[in-house]
């Protein structure tokens, strides 16, 4: 089998990034693209990003996850801490997440330091999820091998039954994460491929370097 995907191009025009312009705290860029990406874009869901750790099999593994809040501090999101990211997260807490919005042709790249939310901010969310996704976190062990979809559907049928009119309570092995930047890199998309690339490193004084990069 074979596909060639040299002449799939797009050009890029959309907007530019000027580090003359941009904020000093990144999260304020983060935050005005992420709501212009909500009003004007087409992507239902603007909170979608992928997040890469180191396996204990020391290779790297991405994949999407729903960011649930941002905040001064970093971003927020919810799992299993028994799955395969869990523990990748708990071996080496060092992150990359990344957003791609095609139709705002921007991208941000963010290295980061991942540490597990309080408790009462794990229950605060956990608590505003629907029924179903709630037993889900109890039915999932994830990452596990199961034998089969059958198998899955009669552990939920049990907990249906178990908690049944009754408050169904956070696991503790189910909860959130922040990850506390370190790097976060803006990148727009340009014409001729000479894209806007900004980045904010966080310094020992905690104010952020602000550098622009070659495209």
């Amino acid at each position: 089998m074979e596909k060639d995907l040299s002449n799939h191009r797009k050009v890029y025009q959309k907007n530019a990034l000027s580090k003359a312009t941009v904020p000093e705290n990144p999260m304020e860029l983060f935050q005005k693209w992420f709501y212009e990406v909500e009003e004007f874009g087409s992507t239902e869901e603007a909170n979608a990003m992928t997040i890469a750790t180191i396996g204990t099999d020391n290779f790297p593994k991405s994949r999407v996850v729903l960011l649930k809040k941002f905040t001064w501090e970093g971003f927020i999101f919810y799992t299993n801490y028994h799955s395969e990211k869990g523990k990748a997260i708990t071996a080496n807490p060092n992150v990359c997440l990344s957003f791609f919005w095609h139709e705002m042709e921007q991208q941000i790249i963010i290295k980061g330091v991942a540490e597990k939310t309080v408790e009462n901010i794990s229950d605060g969310y956990f608590e505003s999820r629907p029924e179903g996704s709630k037993l889900g976190a109890w039915s999932s062990d994830q990452s596990s091998v199961v034998a089969s979809r059958e198998e899955l559907n009669a552990k939920l049928k049990l907990l249906e039954k178990k908690y049944l009119n009754k408050e169904i309570p956070r696991p503790k092995h189910w909860g959130g994460y922040l990850i506390k930047p370190v790097s976060i890199e803006f990148w727009q998309g340009r014409p001729n491929r000479m894209h806007d690339r900004i980045r904010y490193t966080l310094q020992e004084n905690f104010e952020w370097k602000i550098e622009r990069l070659a495209p």
